[in-house]
């Protein structure tokens, strides 16, 4: 037998992953030119230049939770957000028979994995967030928020309900390496507290589809304005939550940038009605989550990270429980 996926070197999974890419694109349609990898993170994106000059996103759900019927529904919205609102999308690409995503066996994994394509964004990340992006990022969310308020999903899709802090993940944060009895006492702690915040937020909340990754890392400025890719982890759940979503990222740095966040989106829409306490449990949570993440990834630069990043968790969100404000200025 070989060496396990997950104890694989970057470079080694990498190279594992590539043959799946590239029997998706022919599933796709596609006649590939040169294949390059873009990120090999939580998922991995190869940038797919075709025979025809066109260039494509390729992404292959290594650790996605996303099924067929959620890849169905996730890009449906994108198709919906490129047809109704001015918020710039990649434009998702289906098989000759009409297939929005393939699957396809990977020995080296020991399941088959989801992959989708969409046309390439050309520009510059918005990987740091300046004030002005921050107030542009609001904007794009709120006209996001807007289109789902009265889109629903496809017969043939499902997106996941985003109703508890994990969104409904294994729950593997016991698992934190390197913590003594004390932090794993306050990581569940925290853990708690979120998900009563969770509880109380989302009793009789009417639901939307949401982004719920929305940093500079999913971010382009395209033909000078925001452009938002990566709908892999959209999902159900209330304005409120991307918002926190979104200031969690920009906690710790500017003070300006989350101010800048919250006027954007108003320039749009009303901002949620939220008591703050229920907006820093919600922040907090994206820790849970993100710990959560890396737990259970296989990803070597991920697993690698484990110990270290426990540790940093534990400090954010024990100063959380402390304060009640959360800050992703410790480390």
């Amino acid at each position: 037998m070989g060496i396990p996926y997950d104890e694989r070197s970057e470079a080694e999974q990498v190279e594992a992953l590539r043959p799946t890419a590239l029997l998706a694109a022919a599933e796709l349609g596609l006649e590939v030119a040169r294949l390059e990898l873009v990120l090999h993170g939580y998922n991995t994106t190869f940038g797919l230049h075709a025979a025809d000059g066109r260039r494509f996103a390729l992404r292959v759900g290594t650790n996605s939770q996303s099924t067929r019927e959620h890849a169905i529904a996730q890009q449906a919205w994108q198709r919906a957000i490129a047809a109704e609102t001015d918020v710039r999308v990649p434009v998702p690409l289906a098989t000759p028979a009409g297939e929005w995503c393939v699957e396809v066996d990977n020995d080296a994994v020991g399941r088959p994995l989801l992959v989708t394509a969409s046309s390439w964004l050309d520009g510059p990340d918005a990987e740091v967030l300046d004030v002005d992006a921050a107030h542009a990022l609001g904007r794009a969310m709120a006209a996001l928020h807007a289109q789902a308020e009265g889109w629903r999903v496809p017969e043939d899709g499902t997106l996941t309900r985003f109703v508890e802090p994990l969104f409904g993940d294994r729950d593997a944060l016991c698992e934190a390496p390197g913590l003594d009895r004390e932090g794993r006492a306050a990581l569940a702690a925290a853990r708690e507290r979120a998900g009563e915040a969770f509880e109380r937020l989302h009793r009789g909340a009417s639901l939307r589809a949401l982004h719920a990754d929305l940093h500079g890392g999913n971010l382009k400025w395209h033909d000078g304005r925001i452009a938002v890719f990566d709908f892999d982890d959209a999902g159900l759940g209330i304005p409120a939550l991307d918002l926190a979503i979104s200031a969690f990222y920009l906690r710790g740095g500017d003070d300006a940038l989350e101010p800048a966040l919250r006027a954007g989106y108003a320039e749009v829409a009303p901002l949620p009605e939220l008591d703050p306490a229920d907006h820093e449990a919600l922040v907090a949570a994206r820790q849970l989550l993100l710990l959560n993440a890396v737990l259970t990834s296989s990803t070597a630069d991920l697993r690698a990270q484990a110990v270290d990043y426990a540790q940093v968790s534990l400090a954010r969100l024990q100063h959380w429980l402390r304060t009640g404000v959360f800050t992703r200025a410790l480390a």
